[in-house]
């Protein structure tokens, strides 16, 4: 890397608010990675997790109490650290976390004098808008930028008058890289999407019924956790798969790449998704995709180029990829190689320097 990108930021002191791990999420595991990366340019980088744990315990079974609470201490925190800070970069997504989290951390910069730089994440950004855009806008317009990781997020605050810059997500090739795949064990499908509704992990599990009547090695993985995990345990005990099915739950980082390596193909049946980790660290380990054609992810993922595209909520779609891929090597082959050269564009080198300019704007605007 170059460190002259890096040299508007010189002494320069970043504050970093958003989730961290655990729970492991799309979000908290950019936040995670993001900061690991800017230190190790150099860089000077502060965290304000927005999910710490509660103190005393007790309150995390005090719902309406414990939200107060957190609140309370969490505008401390963020007041103190913005006064540390040159810039703070505040990771953003909809619903009830705009409105605790982002929403306070971009008017405690403001009334700091600090610039903000919103990177808004989430897939139900449209609806959301759509709803609260009126509470959205006058802390928007307090930010020095507005960064969303695809196109898809970019039209959508278009359409609501709000202009963003695009700076995609990264994957860490260096962890998530593919491997020779180990001896046969029957065709090995991937779901790593955590257990809830609008990840439809429900289709998955009745596209894998299908695929079994034509590939009976096939088995399948589901690593995640979730509201939904006991539901769709029964689910897959009614549909007869407790043989070929096995739930993973929440992996950390090693684990979880080490079980790319091993996948076959990634089935992600999501019907809400802006730009989904999972299927760039799939690309990056080697795996063939199977994708709903849903938000961000042809932003990403072009069908019969770089994955299989099919409608939301279709199992049966869903099934027929899996089984042209399982019966036909070459094809898979194809979105393996394919997938492997379109994630050099996610990589630290290719975003570091959009990064950096979004922070010497930011530190700029403040001037």
């Amino acid at each position: 890397m170059n460190a002259s990108v890096w040299a508007p930021l010189a002494g320069r002191r970043l504050l970093l608010v958003g989730p961290v791990p655990p729970p492991s999420g799309g979000m908290a595991n950019q936040t995670r990675q993001l900061r690991e990366l800017l230190i190790g340019e150099g860089l000077q980088v502060d965290l304000l997790p927005t999910n710490p744990p509660y103190r005393p315990a007790w309150l995390a079974s005090w719902r309406g109490v414990r939200a107060v609470a957190r609140l309370v201490g969490y505008v401390g925190r963020l007041w103190r650290a913005c006064g540390r800070a040159d810039v703070v970069h505040v990771m953003a997504n909809s619903g009830w976390s705009w409105h605790l989290f982002a929403a306070p951390a971009i008017w405690v910069a403001a009334w700091r004098g600090r610039p903000v730089v919103v990177n808004y994440r989430g897939g139900e950004a449209d609806s959301f808008l759509q709803r609260a855009a009126r509470w959205v806008r006058p802390s928007l317009r307090r930010c020095a930028r507005l960064v969303v990781p695809s196109g898809f997020l970019e039209a959508v605050f278009a359409k609501h008058g709000l202009p963003a810059h695009v700076v995609p997500n990264i994957v860490d090739t260096a962890r998530f890289r593919p491997e020779p795949k180990p001896a046969p064990g029957g065709f090995h499908v991937l779901v790593a999407r955590n257990l809830e509704p609008i990840y439809d992990n429900a289709s998955a599990l009745r596209a894998m019924a299908r695929v079994l009547t034509q590939v009976p090695d096939a088995r399948m993985t589901v690593a995640g956790s979730g509201p939904e995990a006991e539901r769709l345990q029964a689910l897959a005990q009614q549909l007869g798969l407790s043989h070929a099915v096995r739930f993973a739950g929440r992996l950390d980082r090693e684990a979880m790449a080490d079980l790319y390596r091993q996948a076959d193909v990634l089935l992600n049946a999501s019907l809400v998704d802006n730009m989904p980790n999972s299927l760039l660290e799939a690309m990056a380990s080697g795996v063939a995709v199977v994708s709903t054609n849903v938000g961000g992810v042809p932003y990403i993922a072009q069908d019969g180029e770089t994955a299989c595209l099919v409608p939301p909520g279709d199992d049966g779609a869903m099934a027929q990829a899996l089984v042209r891929l399982a019966q036909d090597a070459a094809q898979r082959d194809r979105l393996r190689v394919n997938g492997l050269a379109a994630v050099a564009r996610y990589t630290w080198p290719a975003v570091a320097p959009q990064w950096a300019t979004v922070y010497a704007e930011a530190l700029a605007s403040r001037a």
